[in-house]
């Protein structure tokens, strides 16, 4: 069968999140530690104990999140036997999530992406100080609308459709005062809600700019191998396996749109009949289900889930 590996962004970080994996597999308790080193922090504590308002910070749920995703990775090569590319078509991830499909097909070592991470969320966070920017989601628009909305929305600040998730959830992002008139105008148009999203900066807009010249420079001394199977990139919603523009890819990424919703009906274009979501929760498997409800999709973040999508 044709599958897309994916790897979910920041929002689906929970305590306790990895803790059953590292009881359950040696490889991946083995993954955490060496995220620990990279970072020389204790993050797989704070992964497995808290306190939630630490591990929500974007500098530690980035990495956090990350270092989930690639021990289940890992889990199901060691344990399953499986191997890029004979399990895996393509690999995508939302936002953050696109470091973690690159690491785990084999184009970023877990060390490298670890760091990038840390260092990312720190740029995001420094970028706009807090209270400055905002994210919205605009429920029930799609991307034409939100993008017309945020447009009238910014009169003269910044405001744009930041990811584009799936039918009817569409978010954007920019200066508050300009994300507020946008939920307003979106109201106006009888969209049945906005819903301002819990975050501490403004992602995916033009207000990033200094964290994507921050990432420019990370990136440049990093080095990037080809990945096993082609990513399909968030900005360009189409595979690249070309170091090169993956690093060129990553940088546009932070101030550029996720488009998620057009990356999933891509990889269906391009013959995948199933979408497998590794890592902390069920955000990005939820979101195939809305986005063609004829693409079956699994989430797998737990030993229980790790048995039986072996056995599927």
């Amino acid at each position: 069968m044709n599958r897309a590996f994916v790897f979910p962004g920041q929002g689906s970080q929970a305590v306790g999140m990895g803790r059953e994996l590292a009881e359950a597999f040696p490889v991946a308790r083995h993954t955490f530690e060496e995220v620990d080193e990279a970072l020389q922090q204790k993050l797989g504590r704070l992964m497995f104990e808290g306190p939630e308002d630490q591990l929500t910070l974007t500098e530690n749920a980035q990495p956090a999140l990350m270092a989930v995703s690639v021990a289940v990775m890992r889990v199901l090569e060691r344990e399953g036997g499986l191997t890029l590319p004979a399990a895996a078509k393509f690999v995508a991830g939302h936002s953050l999530g696109e470091y973690s499909a690159l690491c785990a097909a084999g184009a970023l070592t877990l060390a490298d992406t670890a760091r990038l991470l840390r260092l990312r969320g720190q740029a995001m966070q420094k970028a706009v100080p807090v209270g400055v920017g905002a994210m919205a989601a605009i429920l029930g628009a799609d991307l034409e609308a939100a993008v017309e909305i945020a447009a009238l929305a910014a009169e003269g600040e910044v405001c744009t459709a930041a990811n584009d998730n799936a039918p009817g959830q569409v978010v954007v992002s920019g200066h508050k005062a300009a994300v507020e008139r946008a939920m307003a105008i979106a109201a106006e148009r009888g969209f049945k809600r906005s819903i301002l999203l819990p975050v501490s900066a403004p992602f995916h807009c033009p207000l990033m700019k200094p964290a994507a010249d921050r990432m420019a420079e990370a990136l440049a001394d990093v080095a990037i191998q080809a990945p096993k199977v082609p990513l399909v990139a968030n900005v360009t919603a189409a595979s690249v396996t070309d170091p090169g523009e993956i690093r060129r890819l990553l940088v546009e990424q932070v101030t550029g749109a996720v488009r998620w919703r057009e990356s999933v009906l891509y990889m269906k274009e391009q013959g995948v009949e199933q979408v497998v979501e590794l890592g902390a929760g069920k955000v990005l498997a939820g979101l195939v289900r809305r986005i063609d409800r004829d693409l079956p999709a699994t989430s797998v973040g737990t030993p229980a889930d790790v048995e039986a999508f072996l056995k599927g």
